[in-house]
């Protein structure tokens, strides 16, 4: 997988757009200014950063070595992924699937009905 897969494929969620808050090295896909998934390269390595439900995030951690806690974010409840071929490519896109998920039902309501009705 590389960067340009990856992040297709969160772009082309439901309402989801690009935002660069953090820099250039470091693509943030959201939705209603709420982040999802964080995109970048560290150490010439590619990794994603998702929001996760806290117990299946210490599940994920336990289970893949390549899953640490969030990079510079709430590490109960944002995973980082090394995308270094050890997941599928379904896997991975199931937890993106699962940020984008939290992320849309957290937003209000009135967030909920434009992404539902505009796109």
């Amino acid at each position: 997988m590389d960067f340009k897969r990856i992040s297709h494929y969160c772009l082309s969620k439901k309402g989801a757009y690009e935002d660069y808050p953090f820099g250039r090295e470091v693509l943030v896909a959201k939705m209603a200014s709420k982040m999802f998934a964080l995109i970048s390269e560290r150490n010439n390595l590619l990794n994603i950063s998702l929001k996760c439900n806290p117990i299946l995030a210490d599940n994920l951690r336990q289970q893949y070595p390549c899953i640490t806690p969030g990079y510079h974010l709430n590490k109960t409840h944002w995973n980082t992924i090394l995308i270094d071929g050890s997941l599928t490519e379904t896997e991975l896109f199931k937890m993106v699937d699962h940020s984008y998920e939290l992320i849309f039902k957290g937003l209000k309501k009135i967030e909920k009905e434009t992404i539902q009705n505009e796109y």
